[in-house]
Protein backbone atom coordinates (compact mmCIF):
# COMPACT_ATOMS: atom_id res chain seq x y z
CA UNK A 1 0.00 0.00 0.00
CA UNK A 2 2.85 2.37 0.91
CA UNK A 3 4.50 1.67 -2.45
CA UNK A 4 1.26 2.50 -4.28
CA UNK A 5 1.00 5.80 -2.40
CA UNK A 6 4.62 6.66 -3.19
CA UNK A 7 4.12 5.88 -6.87
CA UNK A 8 0.93 7.97 -6.93
CA UNK A 9 2.73 10.90 -5.28
CA UNK A 10 5.58 10.60 -7.78
CA UNK A 11 3.18 10.61 -10.74
CA UNK A 12 1.32 13.63 -9.36
CA UNK A 13 4.54 15.55 -8.78
CA UNK A 14 5.79 14.66 -12.25
CA UNK A 15 2.51 15.80 -13.80
CA UNK A 16 2.69 19.06 -11.85
CA UNK A 17 6.30 19.59 -12.97
CA UNK A 18 5.40 18.86 -16.60
CA UNK A 19 2.51 21.29 -16.46
CA UNK A 20 4.75 24.00 -15.01
CA UNK A 21 7.39 23.27 -17.62
CA UNK A 22 4.90 23.52 -20.48
CA UNK A 23 3.88 27.04 -19.45
CA UNK A 24 7.37 28.39 -18.81
CA UNK A 25 8.97 31.11 -20.95
CA UNK A 26 11.67 28.65 -22.04
CA UNK A 27 9.09 26.24 -23.43
CA UNK A 28 7.52 29.11 -25.37
CA UNK A 29 10.81 29.79 -27.16
CA UNK A 30 11.35 26.08 -27.83
CA UNK A 31 7.85 25.89 -29.31
CA UNK A 32 8.51 28.91 -31.56
CA UNK A 33 11.89 27.60 -32.69
CA UNK A 34 10.58 24.10 -33.45
CA UNK A 35 7.61 25.46 -35.38
CA UNK A 36 9.83 27.88 -37.30
CA UNK A 37 12.19 25.04 -38.20
CA UNK A 38 9.31 22.83 -39.34
CA UNK A 39 8.01 25.58 -41.63
CA UNK A 40 11.46 26.50 -42.97
CA UNK A 41 13.19 23.16 -43.49
CA UNK A 42 11.21 21.82 -46.48
CA UNK A 43 11.86 25.01 -48.47
CA UNK A 44 15.51 25.55 -47.60
CA UNK A 45 16.69 21.93 -47.51
CA UNK A 46 15.42 21.45 -51.07
CA UNK A 47 16.48 24.81 -52.46
CA UNK A 48 20.00 24.47 -51.04
CA UNK A 49 20.41 21.54 -53.43
CA UNK A 50 18.65 23.24 -56.34
CA UNK A 51 15.66 20.94 -55.91
CA UNK A 52 12.84 23.19 -54.67
CA UNK A 53 11.09 23.32 -58.04
CA UNK A 54 11.56 19.58 -58.38
CA UNK A 55 10.21 18.58 -54.97
CA UNK A 56 7.86 21.28 -53.66
CA UNK A 57 4.26 20.14 -53.61
CA UNK A 58 2.49 23.12 -55.21
CA UNK A 59 -1.10 23.97 -54.34
CA UNK A 60 -3.01 26.66 -56.22
CA UNK A 61 -6.15 28.55 -55.23
CA UNK A 62 -9.35 27.12 -56.75
CA UNK A 63 -9.78 30.67 -58.16
CA UNK A 64 -6.23 30.79 -59.59
CA UNK A 65 -5.96 33.49 -62.26
CA UNK A 66 -3.79 31.40 -64.62
CA UNK A 67 -0.56 33.31 -63.98
CA UNK A 68 2.70 31.40 -64.29
CA UNK A 69 2.84 28.98 -61.34
CA UNK A 70 6.61 29.44 -61.10
CA UNK A 71 5.90 32.51 -58.93
CA UNK A 72 5.25 29.98 -56.17
CA UNK A 73 8.93 29.36 -55.51
CA UNK A 74 10.01 32.97 -55.15
CA UNK A 75 7.04 33.62 -52.90
CA UNK A 76 7.98 30.73 -50.62
CA UNK A 77 11.69 31.61 -50.44
CA UNK A 78 11.42 35.41 -50.18
CA UNK A 79 8.67 35.53 -47.60
CA UNK A 80 10.26 32.82 -45.49
CA UNK A 81 13.65 34.54 -45.42
CA UNK A 82 12.18 37.92 -44.44
CA UNK A 83 10.74 36.30 -41.34
CA UNK A 84 13.61 34.10 -40.19
CA UNK A 85 16.53 36.43 -41.04
CA UNK A 86 16.91 37.85 -37.49
CA UNK A 87 16.93 34.35 -35.99
CA UNK A 88 19.69 33.21 -38.36
CA UNK A 89 21.66 36.29 -37.32
CA UNK A 90 22.23 34.93 -33.81
CA UNK A 91 25.65 33.36 -33.10
CA UNK A 92 26.09 29.60 -33.14
CA UNK A 93 25.75 27.56 -29.96
CA UNK A 94 25.45 23.88 -29.07
CA UNK A 95 21.81 23.93 -28.00
CA UNK A 96 19.15 22.05 -29.96
CA UNK A 97 17.88 25.41 -31.21
CA UNK A 98 21.40 26.49 -32.16
CA UNK A 99 21.85 23.40 -34.28
CA UNK A 100 18.54 24.05 -36.05
CA UNK A 101 19.53 27.66 -36.66
CA UNK A 102 22.98 26.78 -38.01
CA UNK A 103 21.51 24.22 -40.39
CA UNK A 104 18.93 26.68 -41.72
CA UNK A 105 21.59 29.36 -42.19
CA UNK A 106 23.82 27.01 -44.20
CA UNK A 107 20.88 25.99 -46.37
CA UNK A 108 19.79 29.62 -46.79
CA UNK A 109 23.16 30.86 -48.06
CA UNK A 110 23.23 28.10 -50.68
CA UNK A 111 19.62 28.87 -51.57
CA UNK A 112 20.38 32.57 -52.12
CA UNK A 113 23.02 31.57 -54.65
CA UNK A 114 20.65 29.21 -56.50
CA UNK A 115 18.02 31.96 -56.61
CA UNK A 116 20.04 34.15 -59.00
CA UNK A 117 22.17 31.55 -60.81
CA UNK A 118 20.80 31.22 -64.37
CA UNK A 119 22.32 27.74 -64.57
CA UNK A 120 20.57 26.48 -61.43
CA UNK A 121 17.32 24.50 -61.63
CA UNK A 122 16.12 26.79 -58.83
CA UNK A 123 16.85 30.08 -60.58
CA UNK A 124 13.81 32.08 -59.59
CA UNK A 125 11.44 33.85 -61.95
CA UNK A 126 13.19 37.20 -62.07
CA UNK A 127 12.05 37.74 -65.66
CA UNK A 128 8.51 36.67 -64.88
CA UNK A 129 5.23 38.54 -64.20
CA UNK A 130 4.84 41.67 -62.09
CA UNK A 131 4.38 39.45 -59.01
CA UNK A 132 8.17 39.14 -59.05
CA UNK A 133 8.39 42.66 -57.63
CA UNK A 134 6.49 41.60 -54.53
CA UNK A 135 8.65 38.69 -53.53
CA UNK A 136 11.93 40.21 -54.60
CA UNK A 137 11.01 42.87 -52.04
CA UNK A 138 10.84 40.24 -49.31
CA UNK A 139 14.25 38.91 -50.35
CA UNK A 140 15.59 42.48 -50.10
CA UNK A 141 13.96 42.75 -46.66
CA UNK A 142 15.79 39.64 -45.50
CA UNK A 143 19.11 41.25 -46.46
CA UNK A 144 18.15 44.46 -44.63
CA UNK A 145 17.30 42.51 -41.47
CA UNK A 146 20.50 40.44 -41.34
CA UNK A 147 23.13 42.00 -43.64
CA UNK A 148 26.20 40.60 -41.88
CA UNK A 149 24.82 37.06 -41.85
CA UNK A 150 22.91 36.81 -45.12
CA UNK A 151 24.32 39.45 -47.49
CA UNK A 152 27.99 39.91 -46.67
CA UNK A 153 28.93 36.18 -46.75
CA UNK A 154 27.64 35.83 -50.35
CA UNK A 155 30.33 35.61 -53.01
CA UNK A 156 30.77 38.64 -55.26
CA UNK A 157 29.24 36.95 -58.30
CA UNK A 158 26.05 36.23 -56.37
CA UNK A 159 25.94 39.78 -55.00
CA UNK A 160 26.38 41.24 -58.48
CA UNK A 161 23.59 39.05 -59.79
CA UNK A 162 21.22 40.25 -57.06
CA UNK A 163 22.03 43.88 -57.75
CA UNK A 164 21.40 43.35 -61.46
CA UNK A 165 18.12 41.51 -60.86
CA UNK A 166 16.86 44.09 -58.36
CA UNK A 167 17.59 46.95 -60.77
CA UNK A 168 15.91 45.10 -63.64
CA UNK A 169 12.61 45.24 -61.71
CA UNK A 170 12.48 49.02 -62.19
CA UNK A 171 10.60 48.33 -65.42
CA UNK A 172 7.61 47.08 -63.39
CA UNK A 173 5.20 49.89 -62.59
CA UNK A 174 3.42 49.10 -59.33
CA UNK A 175 -0.24 50.01 -58.92
CA UNK A 176 -1.10 52.78 -56.45
CA UNK A 177 -1.58 50.59 -53.40
CA UNK A 178 0.69 48.70 -51.00
CA UNK A 179 2.79 47.61 -54.01
CA UNK A 180 4.63 50.92 -54.03
CA UNK A 181 6.36 49.74 -50.86
CA UNK A 182 7.79 46.73 -52.69
CA UNK A 183 9.52 49.03 -55.13
CA UNK A 184 10.56 51.27 -52.24
CA UNK A 185 12.11 48.54 -50.07
CA UNK A 186 14.21 47.24 -52.98
CA UNK A 187 15.53 50.75 -53.63
CA UNK A 188 16.18 51.17 -49.91
CA UNK A 189 18.22 47.98 -49.85
CA UNK A 190 20.27 49.18 -52.82
CA UNK A 191 20.89 52.43 -50.96
CA UNK A 192 21.98 50.48 -47.87
CA UNK A 193 24.78 48.77 -49.82
CA UNK A 194 25.78 52.04 -51.50
CA UNK A 195 24.32 51.18 -54.88
CA UNK A 196 22.69 54.27 -56.35
CA UNK A 197 18.95 54.02 -55.66
CA UNK A 198 16.07 55.52 -57.61
CA UNK A 199 15.53 58.51 -55.34
CA UNK A 200 12.29 59.52 -57.03
CA UNK A 201 10.76 56.09 -56.41
CA UNK A 202 11.75 56.24 -52.75
CA UNK A 203 10.39 59.76 -52.31
CA UNK A 204 7.08 58.96 -54.00
CA UNK A 205 6.66 55.80 -51.92
CA UNK A 206 6.84 57.73 -48.65
CA UNK A 207 4.77 60.67 -49.92
CA UNK A 208 1.95 58.40 -51.06
CA UNK A 209 1.92 56.58 -47.74
CA UNK A 210 1.63 59.93 -45.96
CA UNK A 211 -1.34 60.79 -48.18
CA UNK A 212 -2.96 57.47 -47.28
CA UNK A 213 -2.55 57.79 -43.53
CA UNK A 214 -6.04 57.59 -42.01
CA UNK A 215 -5.19 58.23 -38.37
CA UNK A 216 -4.93 56.20 -35.16
CA UNK A 217 -2.19 53.99 -36.60
CA UNK A 218 -3.95 52.89 -39.80
CA UNK A 219 -3.03 53.42 -43.44
CA UNK A 220 -5.38 52.97 -46.36
CA UNK A 221 -4.23 50.53 -49.04
CA UNK A 222 -4.49 53.08 -51.83
CA UNK A 223 -7.30 55.57 -52.24
CA UNK A 224 -9.98 53.24 -50.84
CA UNK A 225 -9.76 51.71 -47.37
CA UNK A 226 -9.88 47.91 -47.14
CA UNK A 227 -10.50 46.16 -43.82
CA UNK A 228 -7.79 43.51 -43.77
CA UNK A 229 -4.31 42.89 -42.40
CA UNK A 230 -2.19 44.59 -45.05
CA UNK A 231 -1.07 47.19 -42.49
CA UNK A 232 0.62 44.18 -40.91
CA UNK A 233 1.65 42.15 -43.94
CA UNK A 234 3.31 45.07 -45.72
CA UNK A 235 2.68 48.68 -44.85
CA UNK A 236 3.97 49.41 -41.35
CA UNK A 237 7.10 47.23 -41.41
CA UNK A 238 8.28 48.21 -44.88
CA UNK A 239 7.62 51.90 -44.32
CA UNK A 240 9.57 51.86 -41.05
CA UNK A 241 12.53 50.11 -42.66
CA UNK A 242 12.49 52.33 -45.75
CA UNK A 243 12.48 55.56 -43.74
CA UNK A 244 15.27 54.33 -41.46
CA UNK A 245 17.54 53.65 -44.43
CA UNK A 246 16.64 56.92 -46.12
CA UNK A 247 17.57 58.85 -42.98
CA UNK A 248 20.80 56.90 -42.55
CA UNK A 249 21.75 57.91 -46.10
CA UNK A 250 20.76 61.57 -45.53
CA UNK A 251 17.85 61.36 -47.96
CA UNK A 252 14.76 63.53 -47.44
CA UNK A 253 11.73 61.56 -46.29
CA UNK A 254 8.21 62.97 -45.91
CA UNK A 255 7.63 60.67 -42.93
CA UNK A 256 10.42 60.47 -40.38
CA UNK A 257 11.38 57.03 -39.11
CA UNK A 258 10.32 58.17 -35.63
CA UNK A 259 6.85 59.05 -36.91
CA UNK A 260 6.57 55.78 -38.84
CA UNK A 261 7.50 53.83 -35.71
CA UNK A 262 5.05 55.73 -33.48
CA UNK A 263 2.23 55.01 -35.92
CA UNK A 264 3.22 51.34 -36.03
CA UNK A 265 3.25 51.18 -32.26
CA UNK A 266 -0.27 52.59 -32.08
CA UNK A 267 -1.34 49.91 -34.57
CA UNK A 268 0.32 47.33 -32.33
CA UNK A 269 -1.73 48.45 -29.35
CA UNK A 270 -4.87 47.83 -31.38
CA UNK A 271 -4.00 44.48 -32.96
CA UNK A 272 -3.02 43.08 -29.55
CA UNK A 273 -6.59 43.84 -28.46
CA UNK A 274 -7.89 41.84 -31.43
CA UNK A 275 -6.53 38.66 -29.85
CA UNK A 276 -9.50 37.08 -28.08
CA UNK A 277 -9.43 35.71 -24.51
CA UNK A 278 -9.15 32.23 -26.04
CA UNK A 279 -6.18 33.18 -28.23
CA UNK A 280 -7.79 33.64 -31.65
CA UNK A 281 -8.12 36.63 -33.96
CA UNK A 282 -10.75 37.73 -36.54
CA UNK A 283 -10.61 35.98 -39.91
CA UNK A 284 -11.35 39.07 -41.99
CA UNK A 285 -10.25 40.47 -45.32
CA UNK A 286 -8.23 39.20 -48.24
CA UNK A 287 -5.12 37.09 -47.82
CA UNK A 288 -6.23 35.63 -44.50
CA UNK A 289 -4.33 32.49 -45.56
CA UNK A 290 -1.14 34.39 -44.61
CA UNK A 291 -2.00 33.28 -41.09
CA UNK A 292 0.35 34.72 -38.41
CA UNK A 293 1.84 37.28 -40.82
CA UNK A 294 -0.91 39.59 -39.54
CA UNK A 295 1.21 40.22 -36.44
CA UNK A 296 4.42 41.23 -38.22
CA UNK A 297 4.42 44.82 -36.81
CA UNK A 298 4.09 43.48 -33.27
CA UNK A 299 6.85 40.95 -33.91
CA UNK A 300 9.06 43.66 -35.44
CA UNK A 301 8.55 45.89 -32.40
CA UNK A 302 9.49 43.06 -30.03
CA UNK A 303 12.68 42.32 -31.99
CA UNK A 304 13.90 45.83 -32.75
CA UNK A 305 12.01 48.72 -31.12
CA UNK A 306 10.47 47.53 -27.88
CA UNK A 307 6.77 47.34 -27.15
CA UNK A 308 4.46 50.37 -26.93
CA UNK A 309 3.07 51.57 -23.62
CA UNK A 310 0.55 49.33 -21.86
CA UNK A 311 1.94 46.18 -23.49
CA UNK A 312 4.37 43.90 -21.67
CA UNK A 313 6.69 41.17 -22.87
CA UNK A 314 4.86 38.53 -20.85
CA UNK A 315 1.44 39.33 -22.23
CA UNK A 316 2.51 39.63 -25.88
CA UNK A 317 4.54 36.41 -25.78
CA UNK A 318 1.66 34.57 -24.11
CA UNK A 319 -0.89 35.93 -26.58
CA UNK A 320 1.12 35.12 -29.70
CA UNK A 321 2.11 31.68 -28.43
CA UNK A 322 -1.51 30.82 -27.66
CA UNK A 323 -2.63 31.94 -31.12
CA UNK A 324 0.15 29.86 -32.74
CA UNK A 325 -0.83 26.77 -30.78
CA UNK A 326 -4.51 27.22 -31.59
CA UNK A 327 -3.69 27.63 -35.27
CA UNK A 328 -0.99 25.03 -35.84
CA UNK A 329 -2.42 22.28 -33.61
CA UNK A 330 -5.18 21.79 -36.18
CA UNK A 331 -4.58 19.10 -38.78
CA UNK A 332 -4.15 20.28 -42.36
CA UNK A 333 -1.83 23.28 -42.03
CA UNK A 334 0.94 21.08 -43.42
CA UNK A 335 0.63 18.72 -46.34
CA UNK A 336 2.92 16.25 -48.07
CA UNK A 337 6.57 16.63 -47.02
CA UNK A 338 5.47 19.34 -44.55
CA UNK A 339 4.94 22.11 -47.10
CA UNK A 340 2.25 24.57 -46.01
CA UNK A 341 -1.24 24.08 -47.39
CA UNK A 342 -3.92 26.62 -48.30
CA UNK A 343 -6.03 27.69 -45.36
CA UNK A 344 -6.35 29.93 -42.32
CA UNK A 345 -6.54 27.26 -39.63
CA UNK A 346 -6.02 23.86 -41.19
CA UNK A 347 -6.62 23.02 -44.85
CA UNK A 348 -9.26 25.37 -46.30
CA UNK A 349 -8.41 25.91 -50.00
CA UNK A 350 -11.69 27.70 -50.63
CA UNK A 351 -10.36 30.65 -48.59
CA UNK A 352 -7.47 31.28 -50.99
CA UNK A 353 -7.65 34.37 -53.20
CA UNK A 354 -7.15 34.23 -56.96
CA UNK A 355 -3.48 35.21 -56.58
CA UNK A 356 -2.67 32.75 -53.79
CA UNK A 357 -0.57 29.61 -53.98
CA UNK A 358 0.96 27.76 -51.08
CA UNK A 359 4.24 29.62 -51.59
CA UNK A 360 2.31 32.77 -50.62
CA UNK A 361 1.59 31.27 -47.20
CA UNK A 362 5.18 31.54 -46.02
CA UNK A 363 4.33 35.11 -45.06
CA UNK A 364 3.30 33.51 -41.77
CA UNK A 365 7.04 33.31 -40.96
CA UNK A 366 7.06 37.07 -40.36
CA UNK A 367 5.76 36.44 -36.84
CA UNK A 368 9.08 34.76 -35.92
CA UNK A 369 11.10 37.98 -35.79
CA UNK A 370 11.37 37.81 -31.96
CA UNK A 371 13.50 34.68 -32.33
CA UNK A 372 16.21 37.16 -33.35
CA UNK A 373 16.45 38.10 -29.66
CA UNK A 374 18.73 35.92 -27.54
CA UNK A 375 17.09 33.39 -25.25
CA UNK A 376 17.86 35.51 -22.16
CA UNK A 377 16.11 38.61 -23.54
CA UNK A 378 13.18 39.91 -21.44
CA UNK A 379 10.67 38.88 -24.09
CA UNK A 380 11.57 35.26 -23.48
CA UNK A 381 12.28 35.36 -19.74
CA UNK A 382 9.45 37.57 -18.46
CA UNK A 383 6.73 35.73 -16.54
CA UNK A 384 3.65 34.90 -18.57
CA UNK A 385 0.83 37.42 -18.26
CA UNK A 386 -2.74 37.65 -19.45
CA UNK A 387 -3.22 39.79 -22.55
CA UNK A 388 -5.68 42.66 -22.77
CA UNK A 389 -8.87 40.92 -23.88
CA UNK A 390 -8.28 38.01 -21.52
CA UNK A 391 -8.08 40.45 -18.61
CA UNK A 392 -11.05 42.43 -19.86
CA UNK A 393 -13.33 39.41 -20.21
CA UNK A 394 -12.43 37.99 -16.81
CA UNK A 395 -13.41 41.18 -15.01
CA UNK A 396 -9.85 42.26 -14.23
CA UNK A 397 -8.34 45.70 -14.53
CA UNK A 398 -6.95 46.56 -17.97
CA UNK A 399 -5.78 49.80 -19.69
CA UNK A 400 -8.51 51.92 -21.24
CA UNK A 401 -7.92 52.71 -24.91
CA UNK A 402 -8.03 56.16 -26.52
CA UNK A 403 -7.66 57.57 -30.01
CA UNK A 404 -4.18 58.97 -30.68
CA UNK A 405 -3.44 61.74 -33.14
CA UNK A 406 -0.07 60.88 -34.74
CA UNK A 407 0.41 63.44 -37.52
CA UNK A 408 3.91 64.79 -36.84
Amino acid sequence: MKNCILILCFLLSFTTYAQKKDTSPESDRAYWANLCYKISAPVLSNMSKGELKKNMVVELSPQWDKRDISVTYMEAFGRLMAGIAPWLNLPDDNTAEGKQRKQLREWALKSYAHSVDPNSPDYLGWKGPSQTLVDAAYIATSFIRAPKTLWEPLDQTTKDRYIKEFKSLRTIQPPYNNWILFRGIIEAFLASIDEKPDGLALSLTVRKMEEWYLGDGWYSDGVEYSLDYYNGYVMHPMLVEITEIMESKKMYTAISSDLAIRRMQRYNQLIERLISPEGTFPAVGRSMTYRMGSFQPLALAVWKYGLPKNLTNGQVRSALTTVMKNMFSIEGNFGKDDFLQLGFVGHQPELADYYTNNGSLYLTSLVFLPLGLPADAPFWTAPAEEWTSKRAWSGKSFPKDYHESIKK
